[in-house]
């Protein structure tokens, strides 16, 4: 796929999505766009607190059953090294970035091996931090994936905007936040890949300027990273894609 369909793709994707109703209809597109990079497995899934288990917080999965009722028998959302990585990081990763020791943690390393089993060799993760009531991911799996460096910000914008349209179909009511006129452009640019720079120099205003105005829409809006407030921004009408 050429560096630019990349984007062009993400965006595609993002309008379509706003015009399903169910988490199911969502759900395949959401599948759908990803296979086009390869993936094959799919979950939106929160990250439970001790008290929890993985079950009660999963959102909605295309995982194979078999590789899920193994999952969660094994109680693996405890050893998984990814979603020890996940809690951790705000930027997207390989699953492959994500350490242990297979000495020290032979089920650490179990539940890595048996995802091979279930065409899981490889996969890319999307954490999703709020602000600070939940910690969320969506985790994608294959085996020959297109993940290269202009692949992955189109993945990470896809999986945020997924992650917020199933999250909103389960739970529809929800209230817009406020956000300045000025904040509202800012956020136009960003989703057009626009740099902090790029968008002062467009605007007539400093780079720090536009990242302060960044930073205040990111707070109102929830989101834990400039990528998620442009998703939500995108969901809730605020921009347009």
């Amino acid at each position: 796929m050429a560096a630019e369909d990349y984007g062009k793709d993400a965006l595609d994707f993002i309008e379509s999505l706003d015009r399903i109703a169910t988490v199911d209809a969502a759900m395949d597109a959401i599948e759908n766009a990803f296979a086009q990079f390869g993936f094959r497995t799919l979950i939106v899934t929160g990250l439970p607190h001790p008290q929890e288990r993985f079950e009660q917080v999963v959102l909605a999965k295309r995982w194979p059953v078999e590789w899920f009722n193994l999952y969660t028998a094994n109680d693996y959302i405890r050893v998984d090294p990814v979603a020890r990585q996940c809690r951790r990081s705000f930027n997207p990763f390989e699953w492959c970035e994500a350490p242990f020791d297979a000495d020290d943690e032979p089920r650490a390393a179990e539940v890595m091996n048996r995802a091979r089993d279930f065409h899981m060799s490889r996969g890319f993760i999307v954490p999703v931090h709020g602000d600070g009531t939940h910690n969320a991911c969506v985790s994608i799996g294959g085996t020959h994936l297109d993940l290269n460096k202009r692949s992955k910000p189109a993945l990470h914008l896809m999986a945020m905007y997924g992650f917020e349209r199933v999250r909103r179909l389960l739970s529809p009511a929800h209230e817009v936040p406020r956000v300045t006129p000025r904040e509202r452009e800012v956020l136009a640019w960003a989703a057009q890949g626009k740099s902090a720079w790029e968008t002062g120099e467009i605007l007539g205003i400093s780079q720090r300027t536009v990242e302060e105005h960044l930073a205040a829409a990111t707070r109102k809006l929830g989101a834990g990273n400039r990528t998620r407030a442009v998703a939500i921004a995108i969901r809730d009408r605020i921009i347009e894609p």
